[in-house]
C-alpha cells in the first residue's frame, strides 16, 4: 500500500523529471539521509533548494532536524514552498529566496550541503564555512558530474561543459588540499564529497 507521504515524494520526483530539474539520485539521497541519522545532524544549511526534494528527504530522516535552504530561481523556489507545505514541514524547513553568493545567513549548522551552481562550489564553501559548527561537515553533490569529471577534455564536446568540468576538478583539488578539513570523495550517486572540520 502506498502511503500519502510516498505518493507525495513520487509526485515531486516526477515533477523534477518532467521539468528537467536535477535532483539527487536515489543512491545519493539514501547516503545523505543515513549520514544525517548516523552523525546526529540536527541543523543543516542547504545551498540550492531546487524544488525542495533533498530538504524534505533530510527532514523526514530526522524528526529533530531544522534546515535553512537557499534558492535563487523563482519558479523552483515557489515549487519548493508548495512541496514543503504539502509535507507539513514549514516549521522545520526555512526557505530563503536569494542568490546564495549574496545572501547573509546567521547561525551555526552541523552540516552544510552544497548542491547549487557547480562552477561556484569554491565560492560557496569559502562564504559559508564560517557558519559551520566545530567538527561540522560540508557535503557536496555532483563531484563526478555524470562521469564527465574523469574524462579527458577532448572527450567532452561542448566548450561550456569542459569549463564547468574543469571547475569541478578544481574544487575537488581545493577540498583534498584544504589544511583545515579531512576530505573523503565517495563514488556514490553522482559523486559525493565529505569535508569534516579538523
Amino acid at each position: 500500500m502506498v502511503t500519502n507521504l510516498e505518493a507525495l515524494i513520487r509526485d515531486i520526483k516526477k515533477y523534477a523529471l518532467d521539468h528537467k530539474i536535477p535532483i539527487m539520485q536515489d543512491e545519493g539521497i539514501d547516503f545523505l539521509t543515513t549520514f544525517i541519522v548516523k552523525n546526529q545532524i540536527n541543523t543543516v544549511l542547504e545551498i540550492g533548494s531546487a524544488i525542495g526534494y533533498s530538504a524534505i528527504m533530510m527532514a523526514l530522516a530526522n524528526p529533530n532536524l531544522k534546515i535553512t535552504t537557499i534558492e535563487r530561481d523563482r519558479e523552483r523556489y515557489l515549487e519548493a514552498v508548495k512541496n514543503i507545505k504539502k509535507m507539513d514541514l514549514e516549521s522545520r524547513i526555512t526557505l530563503v529566496f536569494h542568490d546564495a553568493l549574496e545572501a547573509n545567513i546567521e547561525g551555526k549548522f552541523d552540516m552544510i550541503f552544497i548542491d547549487a551552481a557547480k562552477g561556484q562550489n569554491i565560492h560557496f564553501f569559502e562564504k559559508y564555512e564560517r557558519n559551520l559548527t566545530e567538527n561540522g561537515y560540508i557535503i557536496t553533490d555532483n563531484m563526478n558530474f555524470h562521469g564527465l569529471v574523469d574524462k579527458l577534455d577532448n572527450e567532452i564536446e561542448s566548450r561550456n561543459l569542459r569549463s564547468l568540468v574543469r571547475k569541478i576538478r578544481d574544487y575537488r583539488a581545493f577540498l583534498v588540499n584544504h589544511p583545515n578539513y579531512d576530505v573523503e570523495l565517495l563514488n556514490i550517486g553522482d559523486g559525493i564529497a565529505i569535508a569534516r572540520k579538523k
